[in-house]
């Protein structure tokens, strides 16, 4: 099974800007529910492959989005 990195957000509101912000890159990821093994106060996390996680964490900072958390399973 692949690992894949999961960032979780304080709310649906980051969710979705991090979303937005992602898509107009060249990164493939993919929301999805938190799992269960995760806490999060929003339900959604944005998933993606391990390798994308530091490209991915840098734009989301660099667009001032509020990461909760980033986990790799």
């Amino acid at each position: 099974m692949t690992k894949r990195a999961y960032f979780t957000f304080p709310s649906t509101h980051h969710a979705i800007r991090a979303e937005k912000i992602i898509s107009n890159e060249a990164l493939k990821f993919k929301m999805v529910p938190v799992p269960r093994s995760i806490s999060s106060n929003c339900g959604v996390a944005l998933c993606c492959l391990p390798a994308d996680a530091p490209a991915i964490k840098g734009l989301l900072e660099e667009n001032s989005v509020v990461i909760g958390g980033i986990f790799e399973l």
